[in-house]
């Protein structure tokens, strides 16, 4: 008896010779073909999601240590600058830079103070050098220095002028800063001894 619910009738190939079809096979391998196929899918889905589900478990941790310090420095100032010579306009070594001064000679204070959260320097900080002098300190206010005509001088300027009678010596100082938001910052030079603010015959 013949059963041709599992086979098809004989084909002749090309070479005479014959074969048959098991339908019941072919079923099976397309079977085992689709579920390779959508195995391979389901594969390459899951690898994606696992790709993208890292890198944004990645990018949450970077930027949470980038915006903890950031967080942390939103309330202070940064606030540095240097010394220099304020001999006056026109004066050869005006501006120059130095630690040493004699008496009478004007000590140049230059400073800026910096809004941590724009990068660029706060217009509102109120700047105040204290010198440790004679065993007390003086407060020296600082004015902005930038102009309508020189806005690239972002910084303040005070000048404080070395006393006749004043001994040899460092003369320890140290700046502070506050804006109009109520946000503070300071600024010690090194100690270094060697490039502190001394007096000198």
């Amino acid at each position: 008896m013949t059963h041709e619910s599992t086979t098809v009738p004989e084909i002749s190939r090309p070479g005479g010779g014959r074969y048959r079809y098991n339908v019941a096979f072919r079923a099976g391998r397309l079977r085992r073909n689709s579920l390779r196929k959508l195995t391979k899918e389901v594969y390459v889905r899951r690898t994606w999601l696992a790709v993208l589900t890292l890198g944004i478990v990645v990018v949450g941790v970077l930027s949470l240590r980038e915006a903890r310090p950031a967080a942390q420095s939103a309330g202070r100032l940064i606030v540095y600058g240097d010394l220099s010579l304020f001999a006056g306009i026109g004066k050869p070594d005006n501006c120059m830079l130095k630690s040493r001064y004699k008496r009478g000679e004007p000590v140049g204070f230059r400073m800026t103070a910096i809004d941590p959260e724009t990068g660029k320097y706060e217009p509102t900080a109120e700047i105040v050098v204290h010198l440790d002098y004679a065993g007390r300190t003086v407060d020296v206010p600082m004015r902005y220095r930038g102009t309508a005509k020189q806005p690239e001088l972002e910084f303040w300027v005070a000048k404080w002028v070395v006393p006749a009678d004043a001994p040899t010596g460092i003369v320890r100082y140290s700046v502070t800063a506050k804006d109009k938001k109520g946000r503070t910052g300071d600024f010690k030079p090194f100690r270094q001894d060697l490039s502190e603010l001394t007096v000198v015959e």
